[in-house]
């Protein structure tokens, strides 16, 4: 049986089934109000006093729903004599109800039983016809679960971020190949926006427009070496100044280190405990 498969319109079927269970063990008949010793001590029967009663209204009304709602939850209709469960519950409903009925007007003074287990199995015989056609009651009895969060894995969008990282002066750590100048990745916002080897010339600048007035500027000397950040492809050593085949530190790719001085071929590079020394193989670092 699939449980989620029920309509409301079985679970209506299911709470009226459960009344008329219970109205079977009410009083059928309402008793004679008498007081004094003169009056004969009776006691109303219910549903289980009768036989014919109780099995063609009570018993009938609910193994009718019985069968509606295991007919309408199972996979694949069950067929008997041509006719399915669901067809066979109906019926059976609606012999209820009609039993009910013509009981209670034949009946002189109606318990809480009778009355009870008429409105049960009118509301039942009517929620088991009307449930494949009323679009209320097709409506699922239980809601399909939400599927659980997926953990977020490292470095998803959304997911929280460390402030800062160990590197570039108040930036996140970036992997190897980002752009240091993108402010979404963290980069320096002074920093060029595109990553270029070392040695490469500039873009130029975007030429002012000749009608805004010029501002002088003092043209750097030519020998003058501008620090700068860079980052290396791959793990490279870092030398000693003076001259030691001994290297003192190891540059990681990812991390940007700061270049304070120009040493022949090789780079005077800073790491981030202070310590300093020639990087000799500057081939494809990245300039930030």
């Amino acid at each position: 049986m699939n449980i989620r498969s029920l309509t409301r319109g079985d679970g209506v079927v299911i709470g009226a089934a459960v009344v008329l269970f219970i109205a079977s063990f009410l009083n059928l008949t309402s008793t004679p109000s008498c007081s004094g010793q003169f009056c004969p001590s009776q006691s109303a029967p219910n549903a289980w006093d009768s036989l014919s009663l109780l099995m063609s209204m009570y018993l009938a009304g609910i193994i009718g729903a019985v069968l509606v709602v295991v007919g309408r939850s199972l996979p694949q209709p069950k067929t008997v004599a041509g006719l399915d469960l669901t067809q066979f519950g109906v019926a059976f409903t609606v012999f209820a109800a009609w039993t009910a009925f013509w009981t209670i007007i034949d009946a002189h003074g109606s318990g809480a039983g009778m009355i009870l287990g008429l409105i049960a199995a009118l509301v039942l015989a009517a929620a088991a016809v009307a449930a494949p056609l009323v679009a209320a009651l097709k409506a699922p009895l239980m809601g399909t679960p939400s599927p659980a969060a997926a953990p977020q894995p490292y470095g998803y969008p959304n997911a929280a971020q460390p402030a800062g990282g160990y590197g570039y002066p108040g930036a996140a750590q970036q992997p190897y190949g980002a752009q240091p100048g993108d402010p979404s990745l963290g980069g320096h916002p002074g920093a060029q926006a595109q990553a270029q080897p070392f040695g490469a010339q500039a873009p130029a600048a975007a030429e002012p427009n000749k009608d805004s007035q010029a501002q002088p500027a003092a043209a750097a000397p030519a020998g003058d070496f501008a620090p700068f950040w860079f980052a290396v492809p791959v793990a490279r050593p870092l030398y000693a100044e003076d001259g030691s085949p001994t290297p003192i530190a190891e540059l990681a790719p990812g991390t940007w280190y700061l270049a304070v001085d120009q040493r022949g071929p090789g780079l005077v590079a800073q790491t981030q405990d202070g310590r300093r020394g020639v990087l000799q193989d500057t081939t494809g670092i990245q300039r930030g």
